[in-house]
C-alpha cells in the first residue's frame, strides 16, 4: 500500500466514524438531550472509538 493510499483510508475511516457517532447520537439522545447535543457527543465519542480502531485496523493490513 502506497502512503497516500493509507493516509486517505485514515481519513475516510475517521470521517465515517465520525459521522456514525453523529448520526447514532441523534437517534438515541434526541429527546433527552436535543438533536444538536446529542449529534456533538455522538461525533465526539465516535471520534474517540473510531480513530483508534481505524488507525489500528490500518496498522495491521500495513504489517499483513
Amino acid at each position: 500500500m502506497s502512503v497516500g493510499l493509507v493516509i486517505l483510508s485514515l481519513l475516510a475511516g475517521i470521517g465515517a466514524a465520525a459521522a456514525a457517532g453523529a448520526f447514532s447520537g441523534m437517534r438515541i439522545g434526541a429527546q433527552t438531550l436535543g438533536s444538536e447535543l446529542a449529534a456533538y457527543m455522538g461525533c465526539l465519542y465516535g471520534l474517540v472509538a473510531g480513530a483508534i480502531a481505524v488507525t489500528a485496523g490500518v496498522l495491521v493490513s500495513q504489517i499483513i
